[in-house]
């Protein structure tokens, strides 16, 4: 027997935006959408770069570039006392200079750095167990 799977036209399909919907934990954060320049958390849209720690108030970060980075912008995330930092360096992958992270790193607080879609997914999963983590998202407006 033979099964048949139906499959839309690649045409009618549109992937605009990625859509993260998480079970989520009473009280955790979450992100439910990443798009270009955009950020869905918790079901408010934010157009600019933000921290979002598993729990309390989403922050914005005043980060209009991956360029523009500061030991001091990783200061006030290293401020919120994570477990774990989960970057999100653009539309791409782009590692900060470890100068910039010694603020994270005096306080033995791990980070993992990945382009911003990757990271929103991952902070999902590991805010999801639970765990004291803190995305924090360069968002760079849309073309």
């Amino acid at each position: 027997m033979v099964h048949e799977i139906w499959r839309a036209p690649a045409e009618n399909l549109q992937f605009n935006h990625m859509k993260l919907h998480a079970d989520r934990l009473e009280g955790v954060n979450a992100v439910f959408g990443h798009g270009p320049g955009e950020i869905s958390i918790n079901n408010t849209v934010f157009r600019h770069s933000v921290i979002v720690p598993w729990q309390g108030a989403i922050l914005p970060w005043d980060v209009a570039a991956f360029e523009s980075l500061t030991a001091a912008h990783f200061q006030q995330v290293a401020d919120l006392k994570p477990e774990l930092v989960i970057f999100g360096s653009g539309a791409r992958i782009r590692f900060p200079a470890a100068a910039l992270l010694r603020p994270l790193i005096e306080r033995g607080i791990g980070v993992e750095t990945m382009d911003t879609g990757a990271a929103c997914r991952t902070y999902n999963v590991l805010a999801g167990e639970g765990r004291p983590v803190v995305l924090a998202a360069v968002l760079t407006p849309a073309a």
